[in-house]
């Protein structure tokens, strides 16, 4: 490889970095208030139907019996026993799920859940995706990544383009491919073939620029349009160009996703993210050759029957775009957190109303584990009891109401959601 013409930096705008990285893992477990954490990468949230049966099993046999999914397509198991790594690993492994013990907190990789399904993108990821995994799995440099960096594969329609990724490929018009690292102005265009490996470059980049003193693209000091053109100097491909689109695709919404040709696809999602054990086995017995789960905390069968919908509904899962569980989010809260302030999953159900508006996830503390980019209404457990219901759009507070009531509770997020705070 060329002489890197990025100078690694010495500090990070804003940001400190005096401690490893200690994001959980298949194989580094986190202990929480109800047992230890596994948390399992699944590139592109796709999972064959054999591995999607193990890891139901692994959740059942080892952990609380529920499936959690995360903000990045991934799974958690929780309610996990002290010792109980190995054999988690090894079944892991059997199923396929750990292709690389060194690289298995790196492979943080979002794809459009509906490419190649519903006609609307402008390329089909998956070819990308599967070259991607590899690439990073036999990367020496990329095992030294941090567990919260994040790769995106954009079909063009704009959706994981806009959940704050380190390093973006999106699919153009023109059968061309952009990449884009952070939020760069300018972005280099590439061919379909080469995606993949640039986007292994730019990790690669970003490691040499933060000399390991950083964990993501956006802590970086130095104008991260350079990146861009060092990966076009080193590809010896593409070239540099300063349009990006604007990000502006919605996530899947529940029920039947119709394809150009005719076929069906089944969109759902899991109430505050959790998936029962009788919920994945219907799941998984409906699937037909392989799940998608989604940055949005759903899941996607591909080419499955629109008849088999009601079955999926009758399970508890999020069949309909009326539900009143759309949109809305959480934390694991108590008893499970031990920094949570209040049991935030009770008191999301009991506030329930209508759908539509504004997402609203739910916090047990200020850390806000796993809420969403982009317009949302935040609702944090106070200090002293209540809620501090929040209005945020554009990365900015708009409105901020505190709710110490129970019986106001639904009607003030309500109210946050419709704009009428």
């Amino acid at each position: 490889m060329s002489t890197p013409s990025i100078r690694p930096s010495s500090q990070a705008t804003g940001v400190t970095r005096d401690r490893d990285d200690a994001c959980p893992g298949a194989l580094r477990l986190h202990t929480a208030d109800d047992g230890a954490l596994a948390r399992i990468r699944i590139p592109g949230g796709v999972l064959q139907v054999g591995q999607a049966v193990e890891l139901g099993r692994a959740a059942f046999e080892l952990g609380d019996g529920d499936l959690h999914l995360t903000s990045r397509g991934n799974v958690q198991l929780r309610g996990l026993p002290t010792g109980c790594g190995g054999e988690l690993a090894s079944r892991l492994e059997a199923a396929g799920l750990l292709p690389s013990w060194r690289h298995e907190r790196v492979r943080n990789v979002v794809a459009s859940p509906l490419s190649g399904l519903d006609g609307r993108g402008h390329a089909d990821v998956r070819p990308w995706l599967r070259a991607l995994d590899e690439l990073l799995c036999a990367s020496e440099a990329a095992a030294r990544l941090s567990g919260r960096f994040l790769f995106a594969l954009d079909d063009g329609r704009g959706d994981v383009a806009g959940l704050d990724p380190d390093v973006t490929l999106r699919a153009a018009p023109d059968g061309a491919v952009w990449l884009r690292v952070g939020v760069a102005d300018s972005v280099a265009v590439l061919t379909a073939d080469d995606a993949p490996r640039a986007a292994l470059l730019a990790a690669e980049v970003f490691l040499e620029a933060s000399a390991g003193q950083v964990w993501r693209v956006a802590e970086l000091p130095l104008p991260v349009d350079e990146l861009a053109h060092e990966v076009v100097r080193r590809l010896g491909a593409g070239h540099a160009s300063p349009a990006w689109p604007p990000v502006s695709g919605p996530s899947p919404s529940p029920g039947v996703v119709t394809g150009p040709d005719g076929t069906t696809s089944l969109s759902v999602l899991a109430p505050l993210g959790r998936l029962t054990a009788a919920q994945w086995t219907a799941l998984t017995a409906t699937a037909s050759d392989e799940l998608r789960l989604t940055p949005w905390r759903g899941v996607i069968l591909p080419t499955v029957r629109s008849d088999r919908l009601p079955g999926l509904d009758s399970v508890g899962l999020i069949t309909a775009p009326d539900s009143p569980w759309l949109g809305v989010g959480a934390c694991i809260g108590r008893p499970g957190c031990a920094k949570s302030r209040a049991d935030i999953r009770s008191d999301a159900a009991a506030s329930l109303t209508a759908g539509g508006g504004l997402p609203a996830y739910w916090s047990g503390c200020e850390r806000r584990c796993g809420r969403p980019r982009g317009d949302h209404v935040d609702v944090v457990a106070a200090p002293n009891g209540g809620y501090l219901i929040s209005v945020v759009e554009a990365g900015r507070v708009r409105a901020t109401t505190t709710t110490d009531h129970p019986s106001r509770l639904a009607a003030d997020l309500a109210a946050a959601r419709t704009h009428d705070l």
